[in-house]
């Protein structure tokens, strides 16, 4: 730690997002000495947060453009700044960062941090909508002292549009020794679903969203025989869109039982080392932790060639990339995997090289945790109690 402690807010939108992405930093920040707190909309991740000892603020988070949703959760933040009165406060995702972002500097916090996770006017959606983000992100980061994103597409993006002086791409990273290639949990986690060991498993492990390409990918499987789909994850109830319930009604009618739906687990890296190949047929990304804990695991990725997972699959060596939203290709690209082991192999190999050298999530929280600190040297003084 350099400096004295700092009292630091963490803010994201929804549970899911704090658990999976921000608790390792807060994790890291405490451990450097600091007082860390978080704040999203209430949800059932929070028990595990809670429980490591860490206070979280439920607030009305809302992910939507609601203006009356969002000023409730406006107001939220800003009575929590105020009684916190915290020295930095670290926005995250697109909506809450900016929420985050407005209430601290109306509440006159020293340090304002953001991380972009993924642009709104990066994504499909109305010209209306996009322009919205981008007005918004465009104000906001000339308020936000600490601007970083977690890939290098979208750090170019936001120095392109004159959203902040100094991005900084920090990337996103998981523990190496979590993930990675596991013999014995392949066989275990088989044997208890039935499954012989020379039955190519392609697994995906997301949201059950729309935009994360699950009705492509099921297509695809249509056309890439003797091999088994894993689909793992589930719905949030603050998920939008079509529900994808008809869409896996028909793959497992299509598919049978090569298509196993596993739900939201805990076993996410056996599950990994217990599969072949790892598909994630998004239409647009960040630059998704699930790529970077399959190639931690010796997978050769399928993704789409849309940022984020362009950034991190070298195509070719490491995985295959395809056009977003088509089936054909998709189901070309899986099928050229299943029917070659040793080049899949030799991909998933060279990929866990790369995601050990680039992804290692202790590298990635320590820098992050630096920069925080090294931002509040000479703005922060004396902490008044």
């Amino acid at each position: 730690m350099t400096g004295r402690p700092l009292k630091i807010l963490q803010i994201t939108n929804v549970d899911f997002a704090l658990r999976q992405f921000i608790f390792p930093l807060m994790q890291v920040l405490r451990n450097a000495g600091h007082d860390v707190q978080g704040g999203c909309a209430e949800g059932r991740d929070l028990a595990a947060v809670r429980a490591s000892g860490f206070k979280v603020h439920g607030l009305p988070m809302a992910r939507s453009f609601s203006p009356l949703a969002q000023g409730r959760a406006f107001w939220a933040l800003v009575r929590l700044i105020r009684e916190e009165r915290p020295d930095v406060v670290h926005g995250h995702m697109p909506i809450s960062g900016i929420l985050a972002r407005l209430a601290a500097k109306f509440c006159g916090v020293p340090v304002i941090a953001y991380t972009g996770h993924g642009f709104l006017f990066n994504q499909p959606g109305s010209g209306l909508r996009r322009w919205l983000s981008l007005l918004l992100e465009f104000v906001t980061g000339r308020m936000t002292n600490l601007y970083m994103t977690v890939s290098v597409e979208e750090a170019r993006d936001a120095r392109r549009l004159h959203l902040n002086a100094h991005p900084v791409a920090i990337g996103n990273g998981r523990d190496p020794q979590r993930f990675l290639p596991n013999p014995e949990a392949r066989q275990r986690v088989r044997a208890g679903l039935g499954v012989a060991d020379h039955v190519p498993v392609i697994i995906v492990v997301s949201r059950l969203v729309r935009h994360k390409g699950h009705p492509e990918l099921l297509r695809a499987m249509e056309h890439v025989p003797d091999a088994e789909l894993w689909v793992v994850g589930e719905r949030l109830a603050t998920d939008h869109g079509h529900d994808l319930a008809q869409s896996f009604a028909r793959a497992k009618e299509k598919l049978g039982s090569r298509l196993r739906l596993l739900g939201s687990r805990d076993d996410v890296p056996d599950l990994l080392a217990a599969s072949d190949i790892f598909a994630l047929p998004s239409h647009f990304e960040g630059l998704p932790m699930s790529v970077i804990e399959a190639m931690l695991c010796g997978l050769p990725v399928v993704a789409t060639d849309v940022k984020g997972p362009r950034e991190q699959v070298e195509n070719g060596r490491t995985g295959l990339l395809v056009p977003p939203g088509l089936a054909a290709p998709l189901a070309q690209a899986l099928g050229t995997l299943t029917q070659d082991r040793a080049k899949a192999a030799a991909m998933g190999e060279r990929g866990r090289q790369r995601a050990v050298s680039l992804y290692s999530e202790e590298r990635v929280l320590q820098r992050v945790a630096r920069l925080i600190e090294q931002e509040a040297q000479g703005v922060c003084g004396p902490r008044k109690r």
